[in-house]
């Protein structure tokens, strides 16, 4: 008899979609994310992110908790509705550093939260407690 099965994302090929109203920010994450071997979309606005999602479900999502027309709290609720939509691991990004917010956020569904301005370094940590470990060699 073998083991328990693990949710694993060894195998699984890495996708990932940012949805920031900010440029910058989306440029930011995609670099950092490109360099990981996530292939990457983003979206400016949580609309198009839910269609997105809804076209080609994405391993993981980065997003944002304020952006006008729709904030990323109802993007994820209407997201963790969707079919496959339990499946993306989402990271959700703000500069409030107040804890109701985050156990909010986590309480819709996200997996983690992370505070911008972030780095690789910060990237890297988070997707690893998501469970994408970042291999020694992408992370040269």
């Amino acid at each position: 008899m073998t083991g328990p099965i693990k949710n694993s994302t060894k195998n699984v090929a890495k996708t990932a979609l940012i949805v920031d109203d900010s440029a910058v920010i989306r440029k930011v994450a995609r670099r950092i994310l490109e360099t990981l071997d996530f292939s990457v979309r983003d979206a400016e606005d949580g609309a198009t992110a839910l269609v997105m999602c809804a076209e080609a479900m994405p391993t993981v999502i980065l997003l944002d908790w304020n952006m006008p027309n729709m904030d990323g709290y109802e993007v994820l609720r209407l997201l963790r509705q969707s079919p496959l939509g339990d499946q993306p691991k989402v990271l959700f990004c703000t500069t409030e550093n107040d804890v109701g917010a985050i156990a909010r956020a986590l309480h819709a569904g996200a997996d983690e939260y992370i505070m911008k301005p972030f780095d690789r370094e910060i990237m890297m940590a988070k997707l690893d407690l998501v469970g994408f470990a970042v291999h020694p060699s992408e992370a040269a």
